[in-house]
């Protein structure tokens, strides 16, 4: 059963009306990009070592005490937060208990994620699991919300969907293949953070990657634009965000990496993530228009 078709969900006493849950799982979308960003920002500065301790910066202080260990302490401020949203999400989403489960033990999975990081002095491969368990969970956060929004009947013909998928599978390859490249990259400050491959043969997958996203992704919006369904107003929102980030890519670039672009351009990446997720569901499941 869908969370809209709950007029309210309890728990003991306390209620919400559906326009708050569905509020609240935006909300629990928007934090999980988030903590995309802050930890983006634990990497991209070289702060992963800021606290060699977990969950206090040292044996005997809990609180940080140099930028670095603000920096990485902030980010697991961030993390408990956002572990304490997927818990109320978990709680009033009733209509789709599991979903939200698997969000909030995914985000909580991060907490030993976050030490073992530590305990291992960044090794890569750790580093490269915080952001891809973070794209996993994100991706069942944006369709715990879009199941909440009303359904619609699908005017699209049979074969959409599954091109739908795809695109979809072309936007894991291209978020894949840009974390190896973030992994790969020398970024200033970062010196204490070991590198994944190299950059060049990593970027080189990476535009390759975007070149198939771009094609897939095109032939669909064309099919949309020209039938005028109703899927094209998210269509035309993906093609705005790929196009700021494309752009971002190629400046950082050009620029030899500064890490508060490279930040952006991470931030941005689990942004698309998000709307490409968004996109390919509603291919599935048409949302009622207002």
């Amino acid at each position: 059963m869908d969370v809209g078709a709950q007029p309210v969900s309890r728990l003991r006493g306390f209620s919400l009306s559906d326009a708050a849950i569905r509020r609240l799982l935006l909300v629990n979308a928007a934090a999980l990009v988030l903590i995309v960003a802050t930890g983006a920002t634990v990497r991209l500065t070289g702060s992963g070592l800021g606290c060699e301790h977990w969950p206090g910066c040292t044996p005997h202080h809990f609180e940080p005490k140099s930028g670095h260990s603000y920096i990485e302490f902030g980010n697991r401020v961030i993390a408990f937060l956002t572990i304490l949203t997927t818990l109320a999400t978990w709680i009033f989403a009733r209509g789709h208990r599991r979903l939200a489960a698997l969000i909030f033990f995914g985000t909580l999975a991060q907490a030993p994620l976050g030490a073992l990081t530590v305990h291992y002095h960044l090794n890569p491969w750790w580093v490269l699991s915080h952001f891809l368990l973070s794209i996993v969970v994100l991706t069942f956060a944006v369709v715990l919300a879009s199941l909440s929004r009303p359904r619609a009947p699908s005017t699209l013909p049979r074969w959409m969907p599954f091109v739908g998928l795809l695109v979809g599978a072309a936007a894991c390859v291209l978020i894949f293949s840009g974390t190896l490249a973030t992994a790969a990259g020398p970024h200033p400050g970062s010196t204490v953070v070991r590198r994944l491959w190299s950059f060049e043969p990593a970027v080189y997958w990476h535009v390759r990657a975007t070149a198939v996203f771009g094609i897939s992704f095109a032939f669909v919006l064309a099919y949309l634009v020209r039938t005028k369904a109703q899927q094209v107003r998210g269509a035309l929102v993906l093609l705005g965000l790929l196009a700021v980030q494309m752009t971002i890519g190629e400046v950082q670039y050009r620029t030899h990496l500064p890490w508060w672009l490279v930040l952006v351009h991470v931030t941005v990446a689990a942004t698309v993530w998000a709307a490409v997720t968004s996109f390919v569901f509603s291919l599935w499941r048409p949302r009622r228009m207002p």
